[in-house]
């Protein structure tokens, strides 16, 4: 191609020739070549199709119509929407307003909000029984026709109505378990706070019958974060694979068998949910402090708030969700709180010569906690600790380094990792040592190393009971000792 870098009219006069050579000569293969790799970057319209030239309005129409009858209600909400807008544009301020308001939808759309209007209500059976599940005598989830396990994917390209049937079936998992801590492990619910006025917030946490006056050992079982409740390791386990390696009964059926008592926590449950009356959604956090001004100002906004999200809805649609208040429980508003708690008003009150942690996941990092708030009665009452994958940290937590020491003989961390069971891992903190729980998966570390950290136990009690005091029990030298 000429460029523009001819001087005076020499230059003028190559490009003329150019473009006339352009127009009239007829393209080279590889303008052709050009021509296709251009098309194919093309824009697809939400049709599915390339951009088309344009068309008066009936052909716009005759083009279109046959198409949408195959166009899931979706898209048709979208165009709608779009079509709203660019009549919108012609109008008055109040028009502008709203062309405001759907630029404002368009800019926040998202598919699986759209999805919402087309999906079925999410009213779910209460029972395993009413989803077709039961658990099997391997105590695996299967399906009570067909024998197979739990499906996720009920209904294609409904993730969300799926997601929120399977939340639906954790719930029924989860009194399911509760209802097995008490009739197949003999474990009894203790409301808590203790102190509780009728009407106020209440969680719960289980025990043994003689978990108070077992004079010589007491065993306690903290899990992760998340949706799990007392009695489970990891929900997804339980759906999934199977109540052994899920829930937390296989530790306490042994533990009872061996003469531990037992208490089970419930660091997940901080709060109940209650539906907020007409009268809490509309009112607003007093603000009679505030200056006049600045309170105007705020009303203008939750108005003009209210207006476009008002108007948003018109198009959105969705299915209505209840709106919750949440009233937090005294004294255990989150895993910390009440580790401290259960701990002052059971296990420190406990008959129990020997105290025995397994903690889980964010249950390693409750127990370091209740270590740094309660140093000296720990280390008095605490034989070992076992972790499984704990997310602990020393440093963030600040615990000193006393804690740290006693820690290192008295505690052990198994790890998700490749290597074989008990294997020791290094560890960039100077904390307990970490050994392999022989899986790379996290929640199934608990399982795992189920023997071995009774074995850890036991090496703990003898080893306490041959000095007459707390001696070492540091799992790496044990481990040292017996690869030699």
């Amino acid at each position: 191609m000429i460029t523009a870098e001819g001087k005076g009219k020499g230059g003028k006069k190559e490009e003329g020739k150019a473009s006339k050579r352009g127009r009239d000569n007829p393209p080279s293969p590889h303008y052709k070549t050009v021509r296709r790799e251009a098309a194919a970057r093309l824009p697809i319209t939400s049709l599915g199709h390339a951009p088309s030239p344009p068309l008066h309005r009936e052909g716009r129409q005759q083009l279109i119509l046959p198409r949408l009858m195959h166009v899931p209600s979706v898209i048709l909400i979208w165009l709608r929407i779009w079509i709203s807008m660019a009549q919108l544009q012609q109008g008055g301020p109040d028009e502008k307003e709203k062309t405001t308001a759907l630029k404002d939808l368009l800019s926040r759309i998202d598919l699986d909000e759209l999805m919402k209007k087309d999906e079925p209500p999410l009213e779910f059976p209460d029972t395993l029984e009413g989803f077709e599940y039961a658990f099997n005598e391997k105590g695996q989830l299967r399906h009570i026709k067909t024998g197979e396990p739990f499906v996720f994917n009920y209904r294609e390209d409904l993730h969300r109505w799926n997601q929120k049937r399977y939340e639906a079936l954790g719930e029924i998992i989860t009194k399911y378990v509760y209802e097995l801590l008490e009739e197949e492990c003999h474990l009894k619910k203790v409301y808590i706070p203790v102190d509780a006025m009728e009407g106020e917030p209440r969680s719960f946490i289980f025990m043994s019958e003689d978990a108070m006056t077992n004079p010589d050992k007491l065993m306690v079982l903290i899990h992760g974060s998340g949706v799990v409740r007392a009695g489970q390791w990891a929900r997804r386990l339980i759906i999934n694979e199977d109540l052994d390696s899920g829930t937390q009964i296989p530790y306490i059926k042994r533990a009872i068998e061996e003469g531990y008592g037992v208490i089970v926590l419930n660091p997940n449950e901080n709060y109940i949910e209650i539906e907020k009356t007409k009268a809490q959604v509309q009112l607003s956090p007093d603000s009679s402090d505030e200056p006049a001004e600045k309170r105007e100002r705020k009303d203008k906004i939750q108005k003009d708030t209210k207006k476009r999200r008002d108007f948003y809805e018109k198009y959105r649609n969705p299915q209505k969700e209840k709106e919750t208040v949440q009233l937090y429980i005294r004294e255990n508003g989150s895993p910390e709180e009440h580790a401290i708690y259960i701990w002052d008003h059971f296990i420190s009150q406990s008959a129990a010569e020997n105290v025995f942690f397994v903690a889980h996941s964010y249950g390693g990092l409750a127990f370091v906690e209740l270590m740094i708030q309660r140093e000296a009665e720990v280390k008095n009452k605490v034989t070992a600790v076992a972790l499984t994958d704990s997310v602990h940290n020393v440093w963030h937590q600040e615990a000193g380094k006393t804690i740290r020491e006693w820690m290192r003989e008295n505690c052990c961390n198994w790890v998700s990792s490749s290597d074989p069971l008990d294997t020791s891992v290094e560890s960039m903190l100077p904390d307990c040592p970490r050994v392999s729980a022989g899986t790379e998966r996290h929640e199934l570390t608990s399982w795992k190393s189920y023997a071995s950290i009774f074995r850890f136990f036991g090496d703990a009690m003898e080893a306490k009971s041959s000095s007459g005091k707390a001696a070492p029990t540091r799992r790496s030298q044990r481990i040292r000792y017996e690869e030699l």
